[in-house]
């Protein structure tokens, strides 16, 4: 993958705290199946 801009990285909503958070490297093979923002918003959910 190409260097790209951060504000041209894709976005989504986290249910749990309703905060936008963007593509991350590691999630590049898992973005699809991404739900939440972090290990906290997923155990509170």
């Amino acid at each position: 993958m190409k260097h790209q801009k951060k504000s041209d990285l894709p976005q989504k909503i986290c249910p749990a705290c309703s905060r936008p958070f963007v593509w991350r490297k590691k999630w590049a093979k898992v973005w699809n199946e991404v739900k939440y923002c972090s290990k906290r918003c997923r155990a509170s959910s």
